[in-house]
């Protein structure tokens, strides 16, 4: 008797299942999902590229006040060059120190960190 419930039940059991799937309740199944659940996505702002600091710090309102006057164009050319200039003495001084690579990146990365707190980089 085990053998014929367990032989029949795989059957019953694969019939209720395509009946349910291909039957009246696959429709039931399709109305019950909202048509905005598979399309909706979760919001998420921007990343925003440039300074958190931005017009914060003891030296923005200079910056700021700098870069109307001659020109975002000119200003970002001469922090450019104003970087790349502590850049190097940056460089000159972990040489004369000894240090390595490593340490002078750090040092260049709070550099930056500094400038961006102290509105350098407003």
């Amino acid at each position: 008797m085990a053998t014929s419930l367990s032989a029949a039940l795989p059957s019953s059991l694969h019939a209720s299942c395509t009946t349910s799937l291909a039957g009246e309740d696959r429709g039931v199944l399709v109305v019950s999902v909202p048509a905005r659940a598979a399309h909706a996505r979760p919001i998420r702002s921007r990343p925003r590229m440039g300074n958190v600091n931005e017009g914060k710090g003891l030296f923005a309102p200079i910056v700021v006040v700098a870069r109307n006057l001659i020109g975002r164009k000119r200003f970002n050319q001469l922090r450019g060059k104003a970087i790349a200039l502590h850049s190097q003495v940056i460089t000159e001084f972990c040489k004369t120190i000894g240090a390595d690579s490593k340490q002078r990146q750090g040092l260049i990365r709070l550099a930056k960190k500094n400038g961006e707190k102290l509105g350098f980089l407003a």
